[in-house]
C-alpha cells in the first residue's frame, strides 16, 4: 500500500511518515501543496493524508481539485481546526476522515487502515495462498505451518501478492503499491526483493516438493499462484 503524507510541519511530517513506513507503507511526503499536486499527477496512492493549512495551495483547494478530476483515493484531512463548521466544510468538499491536531499517531493508523479497507474490498486480517498464510494483524507468516522471517519491505511485497492471488502483477504496479517515490527504477531491488521472497516461501524445507508459488511471467511480470485451486 502506497500513502501520500501532505504536511509542512517538520517534526509531525517525519514522525506519521517513519509510523507508517515501521508498518510496512511505502511512504510519500509533500512538505506543501505544490508538491503534493506533482505527486498525485504520476502517482497512484492507496490513501493521502492532507494537511489543511500549507504553504502554496491549501489542503482544501487540492482535496476540491482532485475530487472535481474524479480522483477518488481516500483523504483523511488533518487540521488544527476544530469547529463543526469546518468539519462539515472538508468533509463536503470530498475528505473521507477528518482528524483534528494533536492527534495519537496510534488513532492516525487506525483511521488509515479504515479508509483502506473501505476503499475496496474488507481488508481481511488473514490472508492465504496454497499453504501460506499471511496474519496481517500480528504480522506474521507461515508456510506449512512453520513461521518464515521477512523484513517490513518482503512481508508489504507479499501482500501484495496474496491480496491479488492468479492475478498477472506488473513491475510498475509493485513499484507503485510497496515502494515510495525515492525508488530508483533502475536499480534491481524489485528483483532482489522478489528472488528472497520466492526463496523463502518456495524454497522453504517445510514446503519443497509441493510445487511453486511465486512464477514470472516473462515479459510482463509476475502470479502469485493458489495450488490448492
Amino acid at each position: 500500500m502506497r500513502i501520500l503524507v501532505v504536511e509542512d510541519e517538520k517534526e509531525l511530517a517525519e514522525a506519521i511518515v517513519d509510523l507508517l513506513r515501521d508498518e510496512s507503507y511505502a511512504v510519500d511526503h509533500a512538505p506543501d501543496g505544490d508538491a503534493a499536486s506533482e505527486l498525485m499527477d504520476v502517482n497512484a496512492y492507496d490513501c493521502v493524508l492532507l494537511d489543511w493549512t500549507l504553504p502554496g495551495r491549501s489542503g482544501m483547494d487540492l482535496l476540491a481539485a482532485w475530487r472535481a478530476q474524479g480522483d477518488a483515493t481516500p483523504v483523511l484531512m488533518l487540521t488544527g481546526r476544530t469547529s463543526v463548521e469546518d468539519r462539515v466544510s472538508g468533509l463536503d468538499t470530498g475528505a473521507d476522515d477528518y482528524l483534528t491536531k494533536p492527534f495519537s499517531l496510534v488513532e492516525l493508523l487506525a483511521r488509515v487502515r479504515s479508509l483502506i479497507r473501505r476503499r475496496s474490498k474488507p481488508l481481511q486480517t488473514s490472508l492465504r495462498a496454497a499453504d501460506v498464510e499471511m496474519d496481517r494483524a500480528g504480522r506474521r507468516v507461515t508456510v506449512a505451518g512453520s513461521p518464515i522471517d521477512l523484513s517490513p519491505k518482503e512481508f508489504a511485497l507479499l501482500e501484495f501478492f496474496l491480496g491479488r492471488v492468479g492475478e498477472v502483477v506488473t513491475r510498475t504496479e509493485l513499484i507503485e503499491h510497496v515502494w515510495d517515490d525515492s525508488f530508483d527504477s533502475f536499480s534491481n531491488l524489485v528483483d532482489v526483493t522478489i528472488y528472497k521472497v520466492r526463496k523463502k516461501i518456495d524454497g522453504a524445507s517445510s514446503r519443497k516438493g509441493s510445487g511453486k508459488l511465486l512464477h514470472t511471467v516473462k515479459g510482463v511480470g509476475y502470479v502469485l499462484k493458489d495450488l490448492r485451486e
